[in-house]
């Protein structure tokens, strides 16, 4: 694609002194951006965010150290984006995992420089990353970040084409912390959650969310903040979300961290938890013809 051309990119879309994009020795072209409130790095392929870092601030993003950067790879760490579907497909299995937008090329379409002092970059997943054996409908998806004091993320799809389709979602947010031992997640208390560990039963959360194995639950019907208070860090980072309607909480532990091999040294799981903005189980969100659904979260630190 002419769009990976470093170049064009740079002739078309960089922002002096905000914005910028190089080529990884692995061949995938990122957006670097640094502006006064922050830095972050995206990869087109996926248009996936790889960090977040406010100035004064430790990373709110967490990469793994071990992430292999590779083309058609998913990325361990940062924010993957899940679509169309979320986990494993409904029907064939011979589909990838988490739909195919996070392992596929995107376009950028737009790059702003806000007056607020942030950086704004627009892109599109073009048609020809789309198999349509896997998605054969009519669409347009975008994936909209901004990045200052505070980081948004809005996936954006729009149905472009005669008939309904159901789509599953997921921003599957990695965030860096001191330590599993260090955090407590709230906002989710009394929502009932299929527990994957625990055989997909239907539970119901209790009181704050505590990692002291693995964790893999669906939380559903909750469009709630998030908050993960880290005493590690004497800070909290607030996930406010709109446009979800499921929330996962994932942290794969000792074993299945060891068995995936890019997390890292044998402790990597414990500096990261996901806090994933998702829709997904009863909570898939059916697109009518020519409507638009917009899943949009905001990541601060208080």
């Amino acid at each position: 694609m002419s769009q990976l051309n470093v170049t064009t990119l740079n002739q078309q879309f960089a922002i002096p002194g905000q914005l910028e994009f190089t080529e990884d020795v692995s061949g995938l072209v990122l957006a670097c951006i640094a502006n006064k409130q922050a830095k972050s790095t995206i990869s087109l392929q996926g248009a996936h965010v790889m960090s977040f870092e406010p100035v004064g601030e430790k990373p709110v993003i967490w990469l793994s150290p071990a992430a292999k950067l590779a083309p058609g790879k998913s990325i361990r760490g940062g924010v993957p984006i899940c679509w169309p579907w979320f986990g494993a497909h409904a029907t064939d299995s011979t589909f990838p995992s988490h739909g195919f937008a996070r392992t596929v090329p995107w376009q950028v379409v737009a790059s702003e420089a806000l007056p607020d002092g942030s950086t704004r970059i627009t892109f599109e997943l073009p048609q020809s990353s789309i198999p349509s054996a896997q998605w054969p409908h009519a669409c347009r998806v975008r994936n909209v970040v901004t990045i200052g004091k505070e980081m948004t993320v809005e996936l954006i799809t729009e149905n472009t084409g005669q008939t309904m389709f159901e789509i599953g979602e997921a921003l599957h947010t990695y965030f860096a912390i001191s330590d599993v031992d260090q955090i407590r997640i709230t906002g989710l208390e009394g929502c009932a959650y299929l527990d994957k560990v625990g055989d997909w039963q239907r539970k119901t959360q209790s009181g704050a969310i505590t990692i002291a194995a693995e964790v893999d639950r669906l939380y559903v019907d909750t469009d709630s903040d998030c908050l993960i208070d880290d005493s590690g860090q004497k800070r909290s980072i607030r996930i406010a979300k709109r446009g979800s309607r499921s929330t996962v909480v994932w942290n794969p532990w000792v074993e299945k961290a060891a068995k995936m091999g890019d997390f890292g040294s044998d402790t990597g799981y414990r500096g990261m938890v996901c806090v994933e903005s998702v829709n997904a189980a009863e909570n898939v969100i059916k697109v009518a013809a020519g409507a638009t659904h917009s899943l949009h979260v905001t990541y601060s630190i208080e």
